[in-house]
């Protein structure tokens, strides 16, 4: 198969097949005598754990090692069970991180609703924000 047709059944832009190839996803192609590259059809299944694993949260780097573990013969379920546990432990995170700016939006949403708009000086350029400290700010911390 050629890119073009490689990229149509994979539904991805030739340039990003040239890019996994470059980052070394992809085992580089045979090369007709014409110099094209001709792909094995295998290199769709490749493309699209290479789109799973992004999709589950993985990075191109994190994907290159499960790929690597692979071409040396080694299983990488135990591999990938450690990176998806990691990537599981920083979503939780993240959700806590967000739960705490969503507190604090809600703060001063409802700040907002309780300040006078005459009262806000051109010095404060926005008092729902301006004196926002977080002893200042109504709504649960």
């Amino acid at each position: 198969m050629r890119i073009g047709e490689v990229a149509s059944a994979a539904r991805l832009p030739t340039q990003t097949i040239r890019f996994y190839e470059r980052r070394g996803l992809l085992s580089a192609p045979r090369r007709a005598s014409n110099g094209y590259r001709s792909y094995d059809v295998a290199v769709l299944s490749q493309l699209q754990f290479i789109r799973s694993a992004q999709g589950a949260g993985l990075t191109l780097s994190e994907i290159a090692t499960i790929l690597d573990l692979r071409s040396e013969g080694v299983k990488p379920c135990a591999h990938v069970r450690e990176l998806l546990s990691t990537k599981i432990s920083e979503v939780w995170a993240r959700q806590r991180q967000l739960a705490a700016v969503e507190k604090e939006l809600e703060g001063l949403i409802n700040r907002g609703e309780l300040l006078d708009p005459a009262h806000c000086t051109d010095a404060e350029i926005c008092h729902i924000i301006s004196d926002a400290r977080p002893e200042n700010v109504a709504g649960p911390r």
